[in-house]
């Protein structure tokens, strides 16, 4: 995601809200109130936040003992009762730490132990002198681009200021730059081919509001989202207040159809009609949707002559002119498994009704990831509704609180980034760290341009569980015995932590002072630390100010001020924003004492929001930013570009996993790894009480259809194997009707948990999905990932289960 930039001269307010909506961000510090020779206990209230949402905190005698979510009357934060248990977790990375043989020996010691091997106490002096030393050497001895950092940047805590990713970028810049990664794991596919289509990410922009939905719409249809469910966690502190547009909407009684191998928690809300196509097949079923338009002349001319570009030349490849193969909802129906008549149902409805197609970011998570939101857009093209109050499409309804007008609140500004060195290292997709760093020098397409691998001597891992969010685990961990350096900055013993070879303790957002804004810019909220650091663990503004006066950066990095200081800047630039825009705002001191969010009225002018209004109105003085300023359906750019796996227009191209391959008959399930509901990614999966909400069997759930548990004899409850070629792992049975056959789902973010630590072929103990999920590239215009193409099996696990370990830290930690 985008890092926060300072500086917002030269941007629109909602370009501006654009950029800082894709940040993900935060965190928090303390006053610790001492127990010893006290009479009476000592209470005090405070206020932090998380992703899912901002919370109230007390703390008696200097101990963390309740926390309560903001906005309860209707944002239901299940994470924030339990942020005592996270923050007393005894996964807590307590102490620098450093692997025993990389102390012993220093940089490539041992790397094979890595994963398995014992870690050594050590001071911050020591932990810090080694890394600086480490930093020196690989820059003078291979080059800047050989140290790669931000690799997991979605694993971040809210605020402004202890912001890792800013942080780093910070000190990277003082040093010249390391190579980081563009695009990201969420959006990669999208938004890297959507600036091409329609002249914007989508998946980051502004969305139609719910008002006007409300109001207008009366066909909705989900493709491939749950917004019920992904709707609690946001980049930044979320308010809720998408959930509270989805349960007015469920009680409108418009017409929803859900789309989606899963019945979902959306559908189940809503009551909604459940079209189940096969996994990876959404392109198909589209383009079938778009046949029956066209045959039935329901495509409406006027807006593709009028709005779009390249119709012409999409519509024999529609036709089966170009290639032989009619896209009728006949063929539609043999590769998507949905029936032919209920294609033209849909695309009919649709097409004769105030209608909006909203779909998320799990469709452009799998090969050829590129295809369905394009292929969207040129459906809803067809269909003329877009710029139409409450119709059209969407990308990003299920998310962030987007849809709900935004506010007034001023920007608050981030920690400065710095300088940007003039020759910095190159970047390279998010998705593709593990190919680069098992491949230095291979050179690899990327819209439109070449990207070489450096030689990567160095992982700074500044806060982030890769070893869980990458797919293809096994591959991940060889790549990681490669560098002769790993960094990381954590709070708990994650699979990432236990790869490394130094591990620096960080505090969480309970026990550090912040500030920061929600995505819809109608509160700027203090984060106030509860308690003070547990341990030796400090906020990330204090890591890295160890990191840069071992380095003789330290004036540099600090600019001469203190965390704190710098929060109170922060602020204070807000406060004279908002005096510039006629709004008062208290001093920091009335603000910081109160500990309560300031909320914002929302902007009149955003309430009736339409996404591409502008547009429809006067394409010419309001052009898209596209080559032509209008929708591309055929892009002359990506023609030009040559790539056999992303054409000129959207395409159906067959994935390399799916249930139509010849592969499905060895392995004949298809598995689908969705966001959870009480995690955001792996984080909070340590957090007992929250697992006890959603495990079975002490696993990870995976969800499979009655029909295929029978089969091979599983019964709700069972431990199950869950394997292919790359892996395997145990998980707990959820047998159900609510997911089609031939299809299973156990959601992302799952921590590994092997067998035989440090060995890649090891056994998961836990229900980690990214052992079975190939590291694969969606095209060769966005290299993003395929977190929904992997073909599996599963059986009844009749060995005696293994205990899980995953949440234990290391014997010596």
């Amino acid at each position: 995601m985008a890092r926060g930039n300072n500086n917002r001269a030269g941007m629109s307010r909602r370009q501006f809200m654009e950029l800082t909506r894709a940040a993900g961000l935060g965190t928090v510090l303390s006053p610790l109130i001492s127990t010893s020779a006290r009479a009476h206990s000592i209470e005090s209230r405070s206020f932090s936040c998380c992703f899912h949402g901002p919370y109230y905190t007390k703390t008696v005698d200097g101990r963390l003992v309740s926390t309560q979510g903001y906005n309860a009357a209707f944002h239901d934060n299940a994470i924030a009762p339990t942020i005592p248990e996270y923050v007393y977790s005894a996964s807590r990375i307590k102490y620098p730490m450093v692997r025993k043989s990389y102390l012993q020996k220093g940089p490539g010691a041992n790397r094979g132990a890595r994963g398995s091997e014992g870690f050594v106490r050590v001071s911050w002096d020591k932990a810090t002198e080694l890394i600086a030393s480490e930093i020196k050497r690989v820059i003078k001895e291979h080059g800047n681009s050989a140290i790669l950092t931000s690799m997991s940047t979605a694993y971040l805590t809210s605020g402004r200021i202890n912001y890792e990713g800013g942080c780093m970028t910070r000190l990277a810049n003082l040093l010249g730059g390391f190579t980081d990664c563009m695009s990201d794991y969420s959006t990669g596919a999208a938004q890297t081919i959507m600036p091409h289509i329609t002249g914007s990410t989508d998946v980051y922009s502004q969305q139609t509001s719910f008002k006007t939905v409300l109001e207008y719409t009366e066909v909705l249809v989900f493709w491939a989202i749950d917004p019920v469910k992904t709707g609690h966690a946001s980049f930044s502190p979320n308010m809720g207040y998408s959930l509270d547009w989805m349960k007015k909407l469920a009680k409108s009684g418009k017409k929803v159809i859900a789309i989606d191998p899963q019945r979902s928690a959306t559908a189940i809300e809503f009551g909604a009609e459940w079209v189940a196509p096969a996994p990876n097949t959404d392109v198909a079923m589209m383009l079938g949707m778009a046949y029956a338009l066209q045959e039935a002349g329901l495509e409406n001319r006027a807006f593709l002559d009028e709005y779009t570009t390249g119709y012409d030349k999409f519509l024999p490849y529609l036709l089966g002119e170009s290639d032989g193969i009619a896209k009728t909802p006949e063929w539609a129906e043999s590769v998507c498994q949905v029936k032919a008549a209920k294609i033209r149902e849909i695309a009919e409805l649709l097409a004769k009704h105030p209608s909006l197609l909203l779909t998320g970011w799990s469709l452009q998570r799998a090969d050829h990831g590129e295809q369905p939101p394009w292929m969207l857009v040129t459906l809803a093209c067809m269909i003329g509704q877009i710029g139409l109050p409450g119709c059209g499409y969407s990308m990003a309804h299920h998310y962030g609180d987007y849809g709900s007008p935004l506010g007034l609140a001023p920007s608050v500004p981030y920690l400065d980034a710095g300088t940007y060195p003039e020759n910095p290292p190159p970047l390279i997709p998010d998705a593709r760290t593990t190919d680069a760093i098992l491949n230095p020098g291979k050179v690899i397409d990327f819209n439109g341009s070449k990207v070489t691998y450096p030689d990567i001597k160095m992982i700074f891992n500044e806060y982030g569980n890769p070893q869980c969010r990458h797919q293809e685990r096994a591959k991940m961990i060889q790549a990681w015995k490669k560098p002769d350096t790993i960094v990381t900055h954590e709070i708990v013993w994650t699979a990432s932590a236990w790869m490394s070879d130094i591990v620096l303790p960080v505090c969480t957002a309970a026990e550090r002072n912040d500030i920061d804004s929600d995505t819809a810019a109608t509160t700027i909220i203090p984060i106030k630390a509860a308690i003070e650091p547990l341990y030796e663990s400090k906020e990330p503004f204090a890591v890295f100010t160890e990191i840069a006066r071992a380095l003789g950066l330290e004036r540099e990095f600090t600019m001469g001020r203190t965390a704190m200081e710098l929060v109170e800047e922060s602020y204070d630039i807000a406060r004279k924003r908002a005096k510039d825009a006629g709004m008062d705002m208290p001093n920091f001191k009335t603000f910081w004492d109160k500990a309560e969010p300031i909320e914002f009225p929302v902007d009149d002018q955003d309430v009736d929001y339409v996404q591409h209004k502008d547009f429809r109105d006067d394409p010419l003085l309001e052009p898209l930013g596209t080559a032509t300023g209008k929708i591309e359906i055929f892009c002359r750019n990506i023609e030009k570009m040559g790539y056999g796996d992303c054409g000129p227009h959207p395409t159906w191209y067959e994935p390399f996993e799916w249930l139509g391959a010849s592969l499905a008959k060895k392995f004949p399930l298809h598995m689908v790894s969705p966001h959870p509901r009480y995690r955001m990614h792996s984080q909070y999966n340590h957090v007992a009480s929250l697992r006890a909400i959603y495990n079975v069997a002490g696993h990870e759930p995976v969800t499979i259809n009655a029909a295929d548990a029978k089969v091979r004899g599983i019964g709700n409850g069972d431990v199950v194997r869950i394997f292919n070629q790359r892996g395997q792992t145990l998980a707990g049975a959820i047998v159900s009707e609510d997911i089609r056959p031939g299809v299973i789902s156990i959601c992302e973010g799952s921590w590994y948990d092997p067998q035989e630590r440090g060995t890649a072929d090891s056994l998961c103990k836990h229900g980690h999905a990214n052992m079975l999920i190939k590291d694969k590239p969606t095209s060769s215009l966005s290299q993003s990932c395929n977190a929904n193409t992997a073909l599996v099996d599963i059986e009844k696990y009749t060995g005696t289960v293994p205990a899980v370990t995953a949440f234990d830290p290391p014997a010596d930690a």
